[in-house]
């Protein structure tokens, strides 16, 4: 299977991330091609050039999340990328775990926790497991596979959402018959839960109010470039 450590480029944006980037690099196996998108005004790209030397490029974008992702597609050159952020951990059996899922076009899995908030994520992930009974996608930003060549067919990240862009491509490739798959042993974990920490009903709500809309296609094209407070610091 085509589906391994050489034919995968992990695209990460970062803005102001040098709280996290320190485990995420740790949780990634040396090897791996890896395009940071950067925004940031603190240390940054220092730790990643620091901590990750080799097979690591670093750009500068200013854009929104979408247009970050997106922007660092342009570079990769391998069969597959990996979208994700930097305030996760992957799971350590992850990369042993993707050749499995060489088969199909793209892959999500689950956003857990391993410190607080476990319970929230936790209602998550099962909510991910019913939707994707019922053929419904869910898939987070953080964890995210999509063939290369599939991911420049259907244009990428609509680069006018500036939030929930992660639901709206996959949505879209099942929409145009691509295989999507739910992998539940792909597993990263939150460090970062600063969203959480201002409301588990809030940013629920806000989730499934924003993907509803995106997902019956009603939502106004004005609304797409306003996140509703989901950035707000």
């Amino acid at each position: 299977m085509d589906l391994c450590i050489e034919n995968i480029t992990i695209v990460l944006p970062t803005k102001n991330e040098s709280n996290n980037i320190t485990g995420f690099i740790e949780s990634l196996p040396p090897n791996i091609k890896l395009i940071v998108v950067d925004n940031s005004e603190d240390e940054t790209t220092d730790l990643i050039t620091y901590l990750k030397p080799d097979s690591t490029r670093i750009f500068n974008h200013d854009g929104n999340i979408a247009q970050a992702r997106h922007y660092g597609s342009s570079f990769v050159n391998t069969k597959w990328i990996l979208f994700t952020d930097a305030d996760i951990n992957f799971e350590k059996s992850y990369f042993e775990n993707i050749s499995k899922y060489g088969i199909y076009d793209a892959v999500y899995g689950p956003k857990l926790s391993n410190d607080i908030f476990k319970k929230y994520y936790k209602f998550i992930y099962y909510g991910q497991i019913m939707l994707n009974s019922i053929g419904v996608p869910a898939a987070t930003g953080s964890n995210i596979l999509i063939r290369k060549n599939i991911y420049d067919m259907v244009g990428g990240f609509d680069v006018k959402l500036v939030c929930n862009e992660d639901s709206e491509i996959v949505w879209r490739l099942k929409k145009y018959y691509f295989d999507v798959k739910y992998a539940s042993d792909l597993i990263v974990f939150a460090t970062d839960h600063r969203r959480v920490y201002r409301g588990k009903i809030k940013k629920t709500i806000h989730s499934l109010a924003r993907c509803s809309l995106l997902y019956l296609d009603v939502m106004p094209q004005k609304w797409k470039s306003n996140d509703w407070g989901y950035w707000k610091s």
